[in-house]
């Protein structure tokens, strides 16, 4: 049986990636501070295991709490694979070096990069005295290879993410286990987190009308459509361990 596990999973992306694992009855933990009604009934009308777990990912003693219990609830079941959803992530602060505050600074390292390592770290640990296959999948960004001015701790964190999969894929591999690790880049969407983008100032974020013109413009992704592209990637159990894939191949092929 699969199990998956979902960060941010009350909105957005994350909200999407549950709905379309219920359409192949995969039991879901969604794991965010606050949870999507939506979501549980929607499991409950159609008889899916489902269960919400609050928790405040920017809070390193939170998370090992929260997902030894996690992993121990789903272990105990002998699932044959467990997919891990890293998706959860900010994009503030949005600022230029040398007006940034610290505590959003630390705030989006621990969200974006180090709870990610965390909950991967205890993943396989716990999954090395199983047989359960772990597949992470690390939401990740395009700006994690691209400068972007105003986004210095977003793409800094986004860009270490980026390489944690890439290590980390590398080790499983010498280690010779079945666990994969990748990374997803999703393009720009439709989500809140764009809404954020467009309120900040063009001092703080050279971009931003650039940013305005893809909402104007009908150019953001659906989190629906983006969603399905994955979750047919990650069913397909054809992924490359260590990859970062970036969503405009998958609606090109």
């Amino acid at each position: 049986m699969k199990y998956a596990i979902i960060t941010g999973a009350s909105k957005g992306l994350g909200e999407s990636i549950a709905k379309r694992l219920f359409q192949e009855q995969i039991s879901v933990v969604s794991v965010s501070r606050t949870e999507n009604e939506e979501l549980k009934n929607l499991a409950l009308d159609n008889g899916i295991e489902y269960k919400h777990v609050s928790c405040n990912l920017s809070l390193e003693t939170e998370i090992q709490e929260v997902f030894m219990e996690i992993a121990h609830c789903i272990f105990e079941k002998n699932p044959t694979d467990i997919l891990l959803f890293n998706n959860a992530g900010v994009i503030e602060p949005i600022q230029k070096v040398g007006n940034l505050d610290q505590t959003p600074i630390i705030r989006n390292i621990k969200v974006n990069l180090i709870a990610p390592i965390l909950i991967t770290n205890l993943f396989f640990s716990k999954a090395h005295l199983t047989n359960t296959k772990v597949t992470v999948i690390n939401v990740t960004s395009g700006a994690a290879v691209r400068s972007i001015e105003g986004w210095s701790v977003y793409c800094s964190s986004k860009a270490g993410l980026n390489m944690f999969t890439q290590t980390a894929a590398i080790e499983q591999s010498d280690l010779q286990t079945k666990h994969v690790i990748i990374g997803f880049s999703p393009g720009i969407m439709n989500t809140g987190m764009q809404e954020t983008i467009r309120s900040t100032s063009e001092d703080a974020f050279k971009e931003l009308e650039t940013f305005k013109e893809f909402k104007e413009k009908n150019l953001l992704l659906e989190t629906d459509a983006v969603a399905k592209h994955l979750v047919d990637l990650v069913l397909s159990e054809n992924l490359e361990s260590g990859r970062v894939y970036d969503v405009k191949e998958l609606i090109e092929s």
